[in-house]
């Protein structure tokens, strides 16, 4: 009787254990919730299409478009300058660059004119007595005849006999060689030829300078060129003439140029022909790195996007009815950051910025297409 009460009691405890534990996991289990549908806000623009100007970008450095390299062409120690030859000294047009010791050359110039003043002087009694009539004029000759001053044509002699005459004495030998020595002078001073400034001085006064040596780089500052480089799919699209928009890398300073040049030429490494765009401004530097925006043609009927717009590289999301469907487009042009595309009808409303995760039959609500963040911006509604 005793083993029979036991087991009656320990049935009864099992039981009571499982129905116990069955009331306890009834008991917790929670209401499931209604799922939330998550509708995502999208940022569009409604397509219009016009005539989209292709822009190439390219790149270049800025060169004066003048250039004086300086050399010397005679020896001699270098006297003076209009002001100190020195980098970045700026010279007007005609002030002296750089004037050489010419005292001793000049000596012998005007010996030389001694000489050539005596040669006319002892033609005159046989030209008095054999050829009167020429001899007027080369009076005239000798009397206008100064020896600090460039030496003057000789006197015009119709007669033959006259000009065989004086060729027989060495008249025209002595006048060229005359002429000769004063060119060589004038080699002894360097003039600036247009406004600009020294950008490169290798010498100082009183160095002795020798024919052949570099003395210099003189520039004009107020006309300067970039080289471009430009695909040769758009060559024939540009033409001299063409206005060409020009920027500093960090886009602080715009300028306008016009293309001045175009090689004939085409690069065979890099297949690419060289364009030649002449700029004049103020804050322009010979060495300036610029950015350029060539409009080489326009596309009709057609509308720019980003590129990151762009799925698969041929098509693009539109909303319908706050349904994001894509459609496929035609690239005409990529650059760097746009894509030109044909193909989209007019008034489709396309995104305007991608969203991650998207995909056909989204659905999607419209936000205010300038919004005050400018990151991706999305919204849960309660179905």
């Amino acid at each position: 009787m005793r083993k029979i009460i036991l087991f009656i009691i320990g049935l009864v405890l099992i039981l009571g254990a499982f129905f116990a534990a069955k009331w306890i996991i009834d008991s917790n289990v929670k209401e499931q919730p209604r799922a939330e549908k998550i509708v995502k806000t999208v940022f569009t623009e409604t397509v219009n299409n016009q005539l989209v100007p292709v822009v190439i970008p390219t790149n270049g450095i800025l060169t004066a478009k003048n250039r004086l390299e300086l050399f010397a062409e005679v020896q001699g120690v270098f006297k003076n300058s209009a002001h100190p030859f020195k980098t970045g000294q700026e010279y007007r047009r005609g002030q002296t660059l750089i004037r050489i010791d010419a005292a001793e050359f000049y000596a012998s110039l005007q010996a030389s004119k001694s000489d050539f003043y005596n040669l006319i002087t002892s033609l005159m009694p046989d030209l008095r007595l054999d050829y009167p009539e020429a001899f007027p004029k080369w009076e005239q000759y000798l009397n206008t005849f100064d020896l600090n001053k460039a030496t003057p044509p000789l006197p015009e002699t119709t007669s033959e006999n006259v000009k065989y005459f004086v060729t027989g004495r060495g008249v025209y030998t002595a006048y060229y060689n005359l002429k000769n020595l004063e060119q060589r002078l004038g080699k002894y001073s360097i003039t600036a030829p247009f406004n600009g400034v020294l950008t490169e001085a290798l010498v100082t006064e009183g160095t002795l300078v020798r024919p052949g040596q570099q003395l210099g780089e003189f520039i004009d500052t107020s006309v300067f060129e970039v080289e471009l480089a430009i695909q040769k799919n758009f060559s024939d699209l540009l033409a001299v003439g063409e206005k060409v928009a020009l920027s500093t890398p960090d886009g602080t300073a715009t300028f306008t140029g016009k293309v001045a040049r175009i090689n004939g030429k085409i690069d065979q490494a890099t297949q690419t022909i060289k364009v030649f765009v002449e700029v004049r401004a103020e804050g322009l530097k010979e060495g300036m790195y610029l950015e350029a925006q060539l409009e080489a043609q326009e596309v009709e009927n057609a509308y720019e996007i980003s590129r990151k717009l762009l799925v698969d590289e041929s098509n693009v999301y539109f909303v319908r009815d706050s349904i994001l469907e894509i459609m496929p487009v035609e690239p005409v042009y990529f650059s760097p950051n746009q894509v030109i595309v044909k193909g989209i009808p007019d008034g489709t409303e396309i995104l305007s910025r991608p969203i991650p995760g998207a995909y056909v039959g989204m659905l999607v609500k419209r936000g205010e297409n300038t919004p005050s963040n400018p990151t991706e911006q999305t919204g849960k509604t309660q179905n």
